[in-house]
């Protein structure tokens, strides 16, 4: 072969590595024939999805021969209900992840800027990238957002920031008045992209609902998911909510039936059913505790968490440490593609799970 198809590429692809995603438990399977495997790396809520959710996707099967409806109306419809904005407002997305792109593709050129956080969400430089922008990345503060710090890296060339509020891997927040103070600082020209992924586990009084600023803020999008609280990561449903223009670009950009039919019918039946997801964030509050203590008695540092996951210090390289813990069966996520070689960030799972990644991770610190 004498064509070089990586230098065919644009610049921005040629920097990209393929995300790396917490290890699937075939995997471990395969690899080491362990048998009996619990993965606490990819924060997906242990109880599954609702029954309601799984009735519906059932049902909706049998018009599999069908495309699913490209507006996805019915689902927009009980989104713009439950969360009082406009259908207009409304875009849907193969995940959350689907719409970090159409955001990128819709709005940055080659040599247009983004601004992020210092162990900030992987998929935000990686879509700049693609685009054959920068990636301009703040310091973080105490591993979370320097808000401060990322307002003043706006610049003429800054199209687009991204937030992550709670972080992921970090588990980090900030607060209502941290928010609007920076939103107050950034040019209308920027778009501000509030990705609230894990808003649904928080329980801090003073966390700031970004739907609450759409108003005052018609640069702001707010990316949300049925990934997380609502068990539903591997049917992928992401939804943004932005002013209708906003909404309107993002909707030319978005591939027709991005979402499929059962997917869709899923998230619909998921956001009627309060019960589950109220199960579900007592499931994730319990077993934050239990993970915390656990690390506590175990004398490891930890990153204060109101997410569906912690983030702990091995007290030194963290690779031998998650690799002894896959040949208990146990999958966790290392972090040294954030730039935290030391860490490893646990989801918290079943009361079960949870004391059976602390028994495993005390054996492994003791060898």
């Amino acid at each position: 072969m004498t064509c070089d198809f990586i230098q065919l590429a644009n610049s921005g692809v040629q920097q990209l590595r393929p995300y790396q995603p917490g290890k699937p438990i075939e995997e471990l399977q395969r690899e080491l024939g362990v048998r009996d495997v619990i993965k606490l790396a990819s924060n997906e809520n242990p109880l599954g999805p609702s029954h309601r959710a799984m009735d519906a996707a059932r049902h909706a099967l049998g018009q599999s021969h069908l495309y699913p409806d490209g507006a996805g109306y019915s689902l927009k419809a009980a989104l713009a209900e439950r969360l009082r904005v406009e259908f207009s407002q409304l875009t849907l997305g193969n995940g959350s992840n689907d719409l970090l792109e159409m955001i990128a593709h819709a709005y940055l050129r080659p040599g247009d800027e983004t601004v992020s956080s210092e162990y900030g969400f992987a998929i935000y430089p990686l879509v700049t990238l693609a685009c054959s922008a920068k990636p301009v990345v703040v310091p973080s503060n105490l591993y979370g957002h320097d808000l401060a710090a990322m307002a003043d890296a706006i610049n003429e060339r800054t199209r687009i920031v991204f937030l992550a509020n709670p972080n992921n891997p970090t588990g980090t927040w900030f607060n209502a008045h941290a928010l609007d103070a920076f939103l107050a600082r950034v040019p209308e020209d920027v778009i501000v992209v509030l990705d609230e992924a894990y808003c649904e586990y928080v329980e801090e009084s003073h966390y700031p609902n970004g739907l609450d600023r759409l108003a005052r803020y018609p640069n702001l999008v707010v990316l949300r998911t049925f990934s997380k609280i609502h068990g539903l990561a591997g049917l992928r449903v992401g939804y943004s909510v932005s002013h209708p223009q906003l909404a309107d670009v993002l909707n030319r950009v978005r591939q027709p039936f991005n979402v499929n039919i059962p997917a869709l019918a899923a998230a619909e039946a998921a956001l009627d059913d309060i019960d589950h997801i109220e199960n579900s964030k007592s499931e994730n509050t319990a077993g934050l505790g239990q993970l915390v203590e656990g690390l506590d008695q175990a004398g490891l540092e930890h990153i204060p968490s109101v997410a569906n996951f912690v983030t702990f210090d091995c007290g030194g390289e963290a690779e031998p440490v998650y690799q002894a813990l896959l040949r208990e069966g146990v999958i966790v996520r290392p972090l040294g593609g954030y730039g935290l070689p030391r860490h490893l960030r646990v989801t918290t799972g079943t009361a079960r799970e949870n004391e059976r990644f602390l028994a495993a991770l005390n054996k492994v610190l003791k060898r």
